[in-house]
């Protein structure tokens, strides 16, 4: 038996309802009654961007033939019932999707779901009338061609885009239109109309119950006969082959040009901060390129910048209308105003209002039924749902200048430049010497020519160091402080079994005072200037951290030096640091929880730092020496380190202190290994509390280190499915068996090893319940695919999780640092997100079956 459809009479007020069919078509329901219309709209994952060079244009060319006729109604019918009771219709082809959609009065909603559905599965496509409508397309091309926007962008699309389905326009061209055939269009359909791949939104006055029943009846029965695997997004090369220039003479009465740039598909999180560039240059009359070209100088007629982002790739368009006599001077005085481009330039107001004028935009488009319907599917269709826009919204007024001129540079380049240029016949212009402009005025940066000594990347600046130590350095304007972040590989790493705790303990005493302060002298002066100073130590890291307001940059740096450089750890100090160790030991041991996650990483690891006590043990900890710290702080403080520096700064000053710090403390003392531990033979272990209430049981899972992008995509996609109030175990373990009250899943990963957790704390009656849960849910996993919004909820957590928890500008020095410590790019964590982001639900089932099996995992009990 079917399961029932959701009852959707309790949804939350206000958001939208979304039901996946058993065929995995999904529906969109949104209530709104300020208007007595609904709005339908099926969007099919076909457009020209799924088509082959041969069959350029059967996109749009199908969305034509679906107004002349279909199995119920014959040509001009469709329009005409549809009209009849004051609806509308049409349809639309982009690049990535067709949309069919209709706006009827509230009480004929079930004729506007009728239309929309016959319109895309039952179109007839008779061949005269197939004929009949190539002839009009062919018409709709040449009028396209007769426009010089639609000319010159047709051009750069075939030149950002070369070699890719974006290449060729939507219409197609004048030699495939008129050969494609009704077995073509057919098969065309047969291919790419898949309900797994549509999404059906019905916005307005609705009853979503009814709503959902009707498109259960018309959609739910039809079936998926091929697989749909979501498009590969595009490669921007490191370095392009620009700039590239095209030039087209015509009767045309002036010089239409126009500059495109490579940008990052749409889901890309640099978009928000790409559209604000875009919106503060050229967005509208107030920006600087029209400010500057229009109305000082008077050198363009229009220009205007904007971001074009698809689902695999998009382009940054710049846009201008002017006189054939102006354009050297006008290419010219653009080419060096890119050349010295910066964002300081820019005032908070300017940023600001570029802001609300974005967001207005969004908002704005909603006032209609249409635009909050395309809205809506837009989002559901390509971003997972409501939360993008969320999501959106806190990355732009995240955005900063810092961001700005990094994306500028990464992606506004002279060697990326495609240049199309319409005149007028005898315009007189050489685009041989526009293209010398660029080369002579806008010189390719070093950062780009991959400098030695320094180079831009992912927002930030990487200086080399004395004794192979880094300096990353990562303005951000918004506040006038700084956080850094000095990181060491080492930490644990750098420990015999007999030193456990050591480097934890080195950690605790370091910033206890220098042999030019006492401790308390050193706490009076940091309280003094509102400034932090900390030091912790990890499996194969140690790190010391600091943050202050900028003001106090002169005061601040000389004492984080001799923390470094001439640390007092005197007796009676490091006495105090064992004494706090001691009692984090003890008090761990009394919360079960605490004792599991403290004794894990022995009982799951048989060497390494991971087989490691990392805060040893209490007489561990009482067995060391000042002598044992200073020893081992001399020898992880000359590995070479990296130091992130984020917020306000001076750079030559942190520089300068940098270069100091690595002068005095690095030594050669050959690389550090990242061991690949040995698992351990036992995969049981019981550990017991007396007197306490609730059993904790752990279930861990071997898992790759980071170095596995992949797999490490895939698994944090999958902790993010498990894990939370809505996650699967949370909603099984708790909600349905009522378990516990804490249920998730954890990954924990270094560089070469890791493990998946699953973590449930419950009634010691329960465990066999709560393990055998366990394992249904994994055995799920493994045979069932999850339901695409499982993964789409896991995306946007993904993607939420990231910026909420690196808005901070000491969370973002730390990061980088630690990234860069441990052999990673700087933008490691978010190639993740975008792998993460094309995870199918095939996928996970294979992660599962891989990696999280029964005969893998590792279980640990603390019970009473």
């Amino acid at each position: 038996m079917e399961a029932p459809l959701p009852d959707l009479t309790e949804n939350a007020q206000g958001a939208p309802n979304i039901v996946r069919l058993k065929n995995g078509l999904t529906v969109l329901i949104k209530e709104d009654d300020r208007f007595p219309l609904v709005n339908v709209r099926l969007y099919v994952h076909a457009g020209s961007a799924y088509e082959t060079p041969k069959i350029a244009g059967i996109s749009h060319l199908l969305e034509h033939m679906v107004f002349k006729g279909t199995k119920k109604r014959g040509p001009g019918e469709t329009a005409r019932q549809i009209e009849s009771v004051g609806g509308s219709l049409n349809a639309a082809t982009s690049f990535d999707y067709t949309v069919y959609y209709v706006e009827v009065p509230d009480d004929q909603w079930s004729l506007g779901m009728d239309v929309v559905t016959d319109m895309a599965f039952n179109q007839v496509i008779d061949p005269a009338e197939l004929k009949s409508e190539q002839k009009v397309v062919l018409e709709e091309l040449e009028r396209g061609e007769d426009t010089p926007s639609s000319k010159l962008f047709k051009t750069l699309q075939s030149m950002v885009w070369k070699d890719s389905s974006y290449a060729w326009p939507i219409i197609g061209y004048r030699e495939t239109v008129p050969a494609l055939s009704r077995a073509d269009i057919k098969n065309y359909i047969a291919t790419h109309y898949q309900p797994q791949s549509m999404l059906l939104a019905v916005v307005g006055k609705v009853d979503p119950d009814k709503i959902l029943a009707e498109a259960d009846r018309l959609l739910g029965s039809l079936e998926n006969t091929r697989s749909f695997t979501p498009p590969e997004t595009l490669p921007i090369p490191e370095a392009g082959s620009g700039p590239q220039v095209v030039k087209m003479s015509g009767k045309w009465n002036k010089v239409y040009l126009g500059a495109a740039f490579p940008i990052p598909h749409s889901s890309s999180a640099e978009i928000p901060g790409l559209e604000l560039l875009c919106q503060l240059l050229g967005g509208d009359d107030t920006s600087r390129l029209y400010r500057t070209f229009k109305y000082d100088r008077q050198l363009v007629d229009e220009i205007s910048v904007a971001p074009l982002s698809l689902e695999r790739g998009g382009m940054l368009y710049v846009h201008a209308v002017l006189d054939a006599d102006k354009v050297e001077q006008f290419w010219t005085e653009l080419n060096k105003e890119l050349a010295s481009f910066d964002p300081a330039d820019f005032t908070d107001r300017e940023i600001e209002r570029a802001r609300l004028n974005l967001e207005n935009s969004l908002f704005l488009a909603k006032e209609t039924l249409s635009g909050l319907a395309g809205k809506l599917g837009y989002f559901q269709f390509f971003e997972g749902g409501e939360q993008a826009e969320t999501n959106y919204l806190f990355a732009l007024h995240q955005a900063d200048r810092a961001e700005m001129k990094h994306l500028f540079d990464k992606y506004v380049r002279p060697d990326q430049l495609a240049l199309a240029v319409l005149e007028p016949e005898n315009g007189g212009v050489d685009a041989d010497k526009l293209a010398a402009i660029t080369r002579a005025d806008w010189p390719v940066k070093a950062s780009v020519k991959k400098s030695a000594a320094a180079e831009s990347v992912s927002g930030t600046t990487e200086i080399a160091l004395p004794g192979g130590s880094k300096l990353v350095l990562l303005p951000d304007e918004t506040l006038p402080y700084t956080a850094m972040s000095f990181y060491w590989t080492g930490g644990d790493g750098e420990l015999t079994p007999d030193q456990q705790g050591l480097a934890a303990l080195t950690a605790g005493a370091l910033t206890r005072g220098t042999n030019a302060m006492s401790a308390t002298e050193l706490q009076d002066f940091l309280s003094d200037y509102a400034a932090s100073l900390g030091s912790t130590a990890g499996r194969n890291v140690f790190a010391v951290e600091a943050k202050f307001p900028t003001r106090f940059t002169d005061k601040v740096l000389p004492v984080i030096r001799d923390t470094l450089t001439a640390p007092a750890f005197s007796a009676t100090e490091v006495a105090r640091a064992k004494q706090d160790q001691i009692a984090s030991i003890k008090q761990r041991e009394d919360r079960p929880l605490g004792l599991a996650f403290r004794r894990l990483f022995p009982f799951l690891y048989k060497t390494g730092p991971y087989a490691l006590l990392h805060d040893g043990t209490p007489e561990s900890v009482e067995s060391f020496t000042s002598t044992d710290i200073i020893r081992f702080w001399s020898r992880q403080s000359m590995q070479p380190f990296t130091l992130a520096v984020c917020g306000q700064f001076d750079s030559a000053a942190v520089e300068a202190f940098a270069q100091a710090i690595a002068k005095t403390l690095t030594a050669p003392t050959g690389e550090y290994v990242f061991s690949s531990p040995q698992w351990n033979d036992e995969r049981e272990a019981d550990l017991h509390l007396p007197d306490r209430n609730q059993a904790h049981i752990v279930m861990a899972f071997p898992a790759p280190g980071k170095t596995d992008l992949d797999a490490t995509a895939k698994l944090e996609l999958l902790r993010a499915v498990l894990s939370g109030q809505s996650g699967l175990l949370f909603r099984d373990l708790r909600d349905k068996q009522g378990l516990a009250y804490t249920v998730t899943a954890l990954l924990w990963q270094s560089r070469n090893t890791g493990f998946m957790g699953l973590y449930i704390g419950t009634g010691p009656d329960k465990i066999d319940q709560s393990m055998d849960g366990f394992r249904k849910v994994l055995a799920d996993l493994a045979a069932n695919p999850l339901p695409e919004a499982e993964l789409t909820r896991a995306r946007n957590i993904l993607t939420g999780d990231y910026y909420q928890e690196h808005q901070s500008l000491l969370s973002r020095s730390r990061e980088a640092a630690s990234l860069l410590s441990r052999g990673f790019s700087l933008d490691h964590e978010q190639a993740v997100i975008e792998r993460a982001k094309t995870v199918t639900a095939a996928e996970i089932q294979e992660l599962v079956k891989e990696y999280l099996t029964p005969d893998k995992a590792y279980v640990m009990k603390v019970t009473p």
